[in-house]
């Protein structure tokens, strides 16, 4: 392909012509080194990936054009992930991306989208969330990490914890207590940290699977211009929902699930268990859930292709979604006998995979974005009217 995605519309194309040219992308610029990781890459590693998306226009597919993204539809978002995932293209670091640019492109001023829009696409600002603390998980209102403010500056002081690849990161976006007097939600804002400055310390934390991706971050007397602040002093609390509404809608996609579906088909494949017909069954089961899970994010995407919104019924997404891909994972841990145990690569019939992480990555799926019980109890009390 000769032109780049924001020379065209897009959406005058049909979702399946749309496919057909991003399964060309994805297909042949994806490095092939990079395919089908069975760990988070190191942005060293997946740089060079991040820049050439940044250089055909393919890195935001849900930004606006005039912001530098594809301007797609929800549709062809829908379908963008599912032929990025298809080819094995590996995560970058994609909280910029994905979180902080849709809040500034919704809640910031225009002078903070015209300062750090354009360095997201760059690859020079690298994001990390820092949202949960050790007390403050599920319960994020109970945040302790305070912020005064000093003439033009915010100080920030505290910790966060599960803060995924901060050691790759040199900004932050942080939820921070600005008013102790008041109740717990109202006394929050959302402040952009440069981690590049004394008094930030990252320590990474090794995970199930034995690596290391998430981090705890130590703010010490740590600064940042009050020009950083998204929103209102102590309205961070609705910028941090807009933004949870974002992590959830994409935490709903039924992305993880369809590469989890993927990697149970070359395993049943090369081991000859798609003639087991008590496995084909089962794998059928679970094809027919992720589709099931496809649909139901169809759904939340139509009612946001027509400028429609929507509210709590969001968490039903986000527990359909990553619990179906845990489902596909057991199954394929299951179907893969003695080799489901054995950490790394396998060789499965001259195939080489890696069985094992997939399970154990997605453990984490029900619990971050708000836990399953968490979303739970969310739609028991305001869905059901029922006391949670």
């Amino acid at each position: 392909m000769n032109e780049t995605p924001t020379a065209r519309d897009w959406n005058a194309l049909s979702d399946d012509q749309f496919r057909g040219i991003a399964a060309e992308f994805f297909g042949t610029r994806v490095p092939e080194h990079l395919r089908f990781l069975s760990r988070r890459p190191r942005w060293a590693e997946v740089r060079e990936w991040y820049l050439t998306l940044s250089r055909h226009g393919w890195l935001v597919p849900a930004w606006p054009v005039e912001h530098g993204g594809m301007g797609l539809s929800q549709s062809k978002v829908l379908v963008y992930m599912e032929e990025l995932e298809r080819s094995g293209a590996p995560r970058v670091m994609d909280q910029g991306l994905m979180n902080l640019g849709p809040v500034l492109i919704a809640r910031g001023t225009e002078d903070q989208r015209q300062r750090f829009l354009p360095r997201i696409l760059s690859g020079e600002h690298l994001w990390c969330q820092g949202y949960s603390e050790p007390n403050a998980g599920s319960d994020l209102a109970s945040l302790r990490t305070e912020a005064r403010i000093e003439g033009d500056q915010f100080v920030i002081n505290g910790q966060k914890i599960w803060t995924s690849v901060a050691f790759d990161a040199n900004h932050m976006f942080a939820l921070v207590r600005t008013d102790k007097t008041v109740k717990k939600q109202a006394g929050i804002s959302f402040v952009m940290i440069d981690m590049r400055q004394p008094g930030v310390t990252v320590r990474p934390i090794r995970n199930i699977a034995g690596h290391e991706e998430l981090c705890e971050v130590f703010l010490d007397d740590v600064r940042a211009p009050v020009s950083n602040l998204v929103g209102e002093l102590n309205g961070g609390w609705q910028v941090a929902k807009t933004l949870l509404g974002f992590e959830r809608i994409w935490s709903g996609s039924p992305r993880q699930s369809t590469l989890a579906l993927l990697r149970l088909e070359r395993l049943a494949r090369a081991s000859g268990r798609m003639s087991d017909p008590v496995f084909r069954d089962r794998y059928t089961q679970v094809t027919m859930d992720v589709l099931d899970a496809a649909s139901a994010y169809e759904r939340f995407a139509q009612i946001m292709r027509t400028g429609g919104s929507f509210g709590v019924e969001v968490s039903m997404l986000k527990i359909w979604a990553t619990e179906t891909c845990q489902r596909v994972t057991e199954l394929m841990v299951e179907a893969a006998g003695d080799l489901g145990a054995l950490s790394g690569e396998v060789d499965v019939e001259g195939e080489s995979m890696d069985i094992l992480y997939p399970f154990l990555d997605c453990r984490a799926f029900t619990i971050y974005g708000g836990s399953s019980q968490v979303q739970r109890n969310i739609l028991v009390k305001n869905v059901l009217d029922l006391p949670s």
